[in-house]
């Protein structure tokens, strides 16, 4: 799949089959994540797989919008060490980079937000990251077990040409 039609595509699936995801498709994943655009090139990101069931139901249970989480195959943390002034941004580049990833690999995806949420420190202690990182975000990986066709805007109607 190119890269226009892995963008075009991709859809956020809460809904995965039991289907166990590869060491190495989840190591392509986070590599691509590792290669987004950063501020300054800091790459202020650390990844932290979970794959063991009950780290994944756990996050689950504590994660909002998260429930997806405990069926996924995996689910990828997101940090980023905020002595950046432009954590928040960065790591949000790394996790869309891994959205598209997923997809093109034949996996689904669905942001989870982390950053300014109640779950997100205990989150960060659970996973055992320095304090100076915060969650950016939650990414559960899996095989879907539905599909969405969620509509979109069309262009004309969010594309201004000069002045809004």
């Amino acid at each position: 799949m190119d890269a226009i039609e892995a963008l075009k595509t991709r859809r956020s699936i809460r809904a995965y089959t039991a289907a166990p995801v590869s060491r190495e498709m989840i190591e392509k994943i986070v590599d691509c994540g590792r290669m987004a655009a950063s501020a300054r090139n800091l790459q202020p990101w650390e990844f932290v797989v979970v794959t063991e069931r009950g780290k994944l139901q756990w996050l689950a249970s504590i994660a909002q919008f998260g429930k997806h989480i405990g069926t996924a195959g995996a689910c990828i943390l997101v940090f980023c060490e905020t002595s950046s002034r432009w954590y928040l941004e960065d790591g949000s580049a790394a996790t869309q980079n891994m959205l598209v990833a997923a997809h093109a690999l034949g996996l689904s995806t669905c942001w989870v937000d982390g950053d300014k949420k109640d779950y997100a420190e205990t989150v960060r202690r659970e996973a055992g990251a320095p304090e100076r990182y915060k969650l950016v975000s939650m990414i559960p990986v899996g095989y879907p077990a539905e599909s969405t066709q969620a509509p979109k805007r069309p262009l004309a109607e969010v594309l201004h040409w000069e002045r809004f």
